[in-house]
């Protein structure tokens, strides 16, 4: 049976290399597309009101990671974002989006660390790359974030109740202003069934600044515009990150969005959707 978020519906499934992955396009089939990657420990939910904001000019194509959301969770899955961004070039070619009609690429988190991984070592080609909160520069992952990779095999072993805990305390961290009762539900209620509670360990332990120090040196090499967005209260990954990848990518635009933190889309959606818009309809959808 589909998964659901409520409101929220995948209803299309890709077998991809890792796992089979829910995805869900909207809008006019015509208009110029857009695909939206999200980050960890999320789904591609963070993206609704975005995604129902640009449906109306563009088609938006929105997924969930393998190991993530309503796609696929098992045991010995390959989530680590080297797979993630092999995943990706994958669905762009499914979705016939690696041809003459390139798209938009937004990407939050360790999305964007996937759209840069796609682009440099799996010959990708978007039009217009916006990166939201990315991670992307190395040092990164939080003392908490550490410590559960290290252990995760102990963590694994929490009773539901208290794994629970941790999963809300820990998503709830990436906001500023505060989550919403009801989003912080959908958010952690993927990881609190019985395949979500070990995949939620598993993606961590999976993941390493490896996978970005491999593409840090080539961020000169991006030929396509450029936007970083950032929100000045991130907690996880410090706005000084932002200046410093904008000034490592040729061209790109740094735009700081007040008061917002790691989820950016969930502390100031408007502002974040007025920024990304504005990049989108901003010159030709050629890659330069």
């Amino acid at each position: 049976m589909t998964r659901t978020h409520a409101d929220w519906l995948l209803d299309q499934t890709f077998a991809s290399s890792s796992g089979t992955v829910r995805w869900a396009a909207l809008g006019p089939a015509d208009a110029p597309p857009v695909v939206l990657v999200h980050g960890t420990p999320f789904s591609s939910y963070v993206w609704r009101g975005v995604a129902k904001a640009l449906a109306r000019e563009h088609r938006v194509y929105v997924w969930d990671l393998p190991g993530y959301g309503a796609s696929e969770m098992r045991a010995g899955q390959d989530v680590s974002l080297a797979a993630q961004a092999r995943v990706f070039t994958e669905l762009l070619a499914h979705w016939g989006l690696d041809r003459e009609d390139l798209p938009a690429v937004l990407a939050h988190d360790f999305g964007g660390c996937v759209a840069l991984r796609a682009y440099l070592l799996h010959d990708a080609r978007y039009a217009r790359l916006a990166v939201v909160d990315p991670v992307a520069l190395a040092p990164w992952g939080s003392p908490t974030y550490r410590l559960l990779g290290a252990h995760a095999d102990v963590f694994a072993q929490l009773p539901p109740a208290l794994h629970e805990v941790l999963v809300r305390e820990y998503v709830g961290s990436a906001s500023h202003r505060g989550l919403h009762p009801d989003v912080l539900d959908r958010l952690v209620a993927p990881w609190c069934t019985e395949a979500g509670r070990p995949a939620f360990y598993r993606q961590i332990q999976q993941n390493d600044q490896r996978f970005t120090d491999e593409i840090q040196g080539r961020y000169g090499e991006l030929k396509l515009p450029v936007l970083v967005c950032w929100g000045t209260e991130d907690t996880w990954i410090p706005v000084a990150r932002g200046h410093e990848l904008a000034g490592l990518v040729p061209g790109a635009e740094l735009r700081l969005i007040e008061g917002a933190g790691h989820l950016v889309q969930e502390d100031a959606p408007a502002e974040l959707t007025g920024a990304l818009a504005r990049f989108l309809n901003a010159g030709p959808r050629t890659e330069r």
